[in-house]
């Protein structure tokens, strides 16, 4: 195939909610610039995009697929993206590498939740937007509707190119208010018939193609001067003033397509062709050294890989972008991440799972390759004398955790590896080995996020695993001072054992002062602090030591064994065997042996003295908080807050958004373990949920007492 230039080069963004007719529209769009001979449908499983076994079985596509089309003499990259918000990683990658965001909307519903998301993503990363109204042969397709709630959303910008004759299961024809002609198609779609437009519509189509002019005209001064000399501009005058506007986000083209039925499709991917900006039309991508690197094609050679993955009958496909420079087909290259050195020996377009084979590459094409070595997702590839590294991909936090074991435990280390270059291929999927919890924790954006894992890693892998809950991380901590003492002594022949320690324990904040005069059953402990240590908590929170030892009671060189012992407590906690944090120790008195007396003694009073002490200080258990906010239709709300407020939510406030309403609340990270689902299964799949770490806080009295009844329950097990 032909080698294309940089400035013949168009990377988009395909994007929307699930089931708005993504991949439907990327069958019609690759049918339509000649790749295939024949369309697929998602219910034959027969499309180009989803190809992936797991794809096929679900009916939905899980991963982004690149795809190019060849059209107008130019070169559309295309990255078709999943709907569903489990996957939004595939559609944040996707933006990061492309330019342009076609954002379909269904007919039908309008602007959904999912529409709300991409949006917010496509305007943090300043990326040009045009929506395509899909699926207009729909029963309850409604063009007025969707065009109203566009403009309720994201205001003037949004401009309409078309709009639709008839809505509904007889759509067919369309006005296009850019050419000012009328499309309409047979049965079958395909080919238009490109007319004059009826008297009937002419005064609308006029109307809307003035608000298209004057929009264009706005973003070029010159277009300015000319639109008010004469009231018009020309087709070439109105694509350069709309280009414009798409790389400044001051206008938002608007579409309509069926792309079930092929309509509207070849229109679209003309204006696609011909208006869209180029590669080098967008602001220059930026380093990690903060500098901005030109796409240009006689620069410096450089790859940012933004894809791996596991192909059927391939093995491993690394997917890249050409940031600067040539690539040419045998090229030798450093991983900037790794330090070592990799080889393209082929390297490929790509169409779904068809790769085709090319001899070179210029600056901001997107290609592919196999068989690399050290190779993954977030890498950067230079070629000789580059010293570029990029790493500007950032992925939400995760929303749904499970911990994961395989179901025979022999298995443990081949699922270990497993796990690992999963997480290469999508980062969403965080593994985590949890010293704490004791537990491999798995964290993703969804349920089905997760259940997707599983089979994939029961199915392609023939490995079976079992997901549970995982546990809290709570944490411990004490309300008020208390005293205790305790001798370690044992004697069993020959050199024994012997360490008495005595402490006191009070809760410690952030500025108190130096400890001074406790008192205890009416007899008071002076203390006479000869040092401090400040000891941070790699989980939260300090533990400070204070040595008030005084007459030589205990050698100081028994006190780093105590502290020892304090730690061990520390992190496993009297109560619940959780981390403790925020507490201050005075150790004020003791006793030693002049020949029992060692560390290993010291270590285990300490230990003991701590335990008894703590759970005299009106212990209590703090639980992680969690701020979640959670945007869902208006008329969801009532059912979505009685939800919320049966998980011990905290609300802390209500905003609407023009239909859309979002809650933001305080929840504890115990009752979000099956959010994800149930938040699905009230609205239908039409909310979005966020959370993000807010503080530790004290369980209630009746939780506190069920998980100390659940741990004793389970040290008497074992």
């Amino acid at each position: 195939m032909k080698v294309y230039q940089t400035n013949e080069i168009k990377n988009i963004s395909l994007l929307g909610s699930k089931g708005s007719g993504k991949t439907t529209l990327a069958e019609a769009m690759l049918y339509e610039c000649g790749v295939i001979k024949r369309r697929g449908t998602v219910e034959a499983k027969t499309t180009t995009c989803d190809y992936f076994p797991v794809e096929k079985e679900y009916g939905y596509s899980v991963f982004s697929t690149v795809f190019y089309a060849e059209f107008l003499n130019k070169k559309l990259n295309v990255i078709d993206c999943p709907g569903s918000d489990d996957f939004v990683g595939n559609a944040i990658t996707a933006l990061n590498v492309t330019d342009t965001g076609v954002i379909l909307i269904d007919g039908q519903y309008g602007v959904e939740v999912g529409t709300q998301n991409i949006y917010r993503t496509c305007e943090q990363l300043k990326k040009p937007i045009i929506f395509a109204i899909n699926q207009l042969d729909g029963e309850k397709a409604d063009f007025d509707n969707s065009l109203l709630q566009l403009r309720e959303h994201y205001g003037n910008k949004v401009v309409p190119i078309q709009f639709p004759i008839n809505c509904g299961p007889s759509f067919n024809s369309m006005i296009d208010v850019l050419l000012m002609k009328q499309y309409s198609w047979g049965p079958e779609g395909g080919v238009p018939t490109i007319t004059e437009i009826p008297e009937e519509y002419k005064e609308k189509a006029l109307e809307m193609h003035q608000q298209l002019v004057e929009a264009a005209a706005e973003n070029d001064e010159g277009l300015m001067d000319k639109f008010f000399e004469q009231g018009a501009l020309s087709e070439d005058e109105l694509r350069l003033g709309i280009r414009k506007g798409l790389v400044d986000r001051s206008i938002f083209p608007v579409f309509c397509v069926s792309a079930l039925k092929d309509m509207g499709v070849r229109r679209m991917m003309e204006f696609l062709g011909n208006v869209v900006p180029f590669v080098n039309d967008m602001p220059a991508p930026i380093n990690t050294d903060l500098e901005e690197v030109p796409v240009e094609s006689d620069g410096p050679l450089s790859l940012f890989v933004f894809k791996t993955t596991v192909e059927p009958h391939i093995g491993e496909v690394t997917y890249f972008k050409v940031m600067s420079g040539t690539l040419k087909a045998g090229a030798d290259v450093t991983n900037m991440n790794r330090d070592s050195k990799e080889r393209l020996a082929q390297i490929y377009c790509v169409c779904g799972q068809v790769k085709t084979a090319i001899d070179e590459l210029k600056a901001g094409d997107i290609g592919a390759t196999v068989k690399m070595k050290d190779v993954r997702t977030g890498c950067t590839l230079n070629g000789a004398g580059c010293e570029y590294k990029f790493d500007f991909i950032k992925y939400p936090a995760p929303k749904y955790q499970r911990a994961i074991k395989p179901a025979n435990e022999a298995d443990a280390e081949k699922l270990s590896a497993i796990l690992t270059r999963m997480h290469e291929e999508d980062p969403t999927w965080v593994v985590e080995q949890s010293k704490e919890l004791k537990q491999t924790i798995v964290s993703g954006q969804g349920e089905f996020h997760l259940r997707t894992l599983k089979w994939r890693i029961e199915n392609n892998e023939k490995l079976m695993i079992n997901y549970i809950e995982p546990k809290i991380p709570y944490r411990e901590t004490i309300t008020k001072a208390s005293r205790a003492d305790y001798r370690h002594k044992k004697q069993s022949g020959g050199a024994g054992q012997f360490g008495e320690v005595h402490i006191i324990v009070e809760p410690y904040e952030e500025g108190m002062p130096k400890p001074d005069t406790y008192k205890f059953n009416g007899q008071e402990f002076k203390m006479n602090v000869k040092d401090t240590q400040e000891i941070p908590l790699e989980w939260g929170g300090k533990l400070v030591v204070c040595n008030c030892i005084v007459g030589g009671a205990i050698d100081a060189r028994f006190i780093p064994a105590i502290v020892k012992g304090l730690m061990d407590r520390m992190e496993q906690g009297p109560l619940t065997g959780s981390y403790a944090r925020d507490v201050r120790v005075c150790i004020y008195d003791g006793k030693m042996h002049p020949v029992d007396s060692n560390e290993i003694s010291f270590r285990l009073a300490g230990r003991n003295a701590f335990s008894e002490a703590f759970k005299n200080a009106n212990p209590k258990i703090l639980e992680p908080v969690y701020d979640v906010e959670v945007l869902v239709p208006s008329d969801k709300m009532g059912d979505v807050m009685s939800d919320l407020q049966s998980r011990r939510a905290l609300i802390m406030g209500m905003e609407s958004d023009k239909g859309l309403e979002k809650i933001s609340a305080k929840v504890p990270l115990k009752e979000m373990a099956s959010y994800s689902t149930a938040l699905s299964s009230i609205t239908g799949g039409r909310s979005s949920f966020t959370m993000k770490f807010a503080s530790y806080e004290l369980v209630p009295g009746d939780v506190q007492d069920k998980l100390l009844k659940a741990y004793e329950a389970e040290n008497k097990e074992d």
